[in-house]
């Protein structure tokens, strides 16, 4: 089954719903701050087991204690799509437990 791009209001209104969330360009991004390198590190692997098991993956930049997520959909142009919001909202629930603000 096609991944259909979202329109701007559809992106828009989902954003809402996950603060720290943006649009950068053609990507959803998020930007976290945990407790430490372990602790980032962590949570890099727990995203990648999610991203696994969703067969969508995003761009991960592990700083000291910060983690940086990127997301588009590459069959779908690049663009933005529903794929790229059931990624963030299962990040966004797992952030928590790795302490990530």
């Amino acid at each position: 089954m096609a991944v259909e791009p979202l329109s701007q209001k559809e992106i828009e209104d989902r954003l809402a719903e996950l603060p720290g969330w943006s649009l950068d360009g053609d990507r959803l991004t998020r930007h976290y701050r945990l407790g430490s390198h372990f602790a980032a590190t962590a949570m890099v692997v727990h995203i990648a087991q999610v991203q696994e098991e969703l067969d969508h993956h995003s761009d991960l930049t592990l700083g000291y204690n910060t983690l940086d997520l990127s997301v588009h959909t590459h069959s779908a142009g690049g663009a933005v799509t529903e794929k790229d919001f059931e990624l963030a909202r299962k990040v966004e629930a797992l952030a928590p437990g790795h302490g990530a603000q």
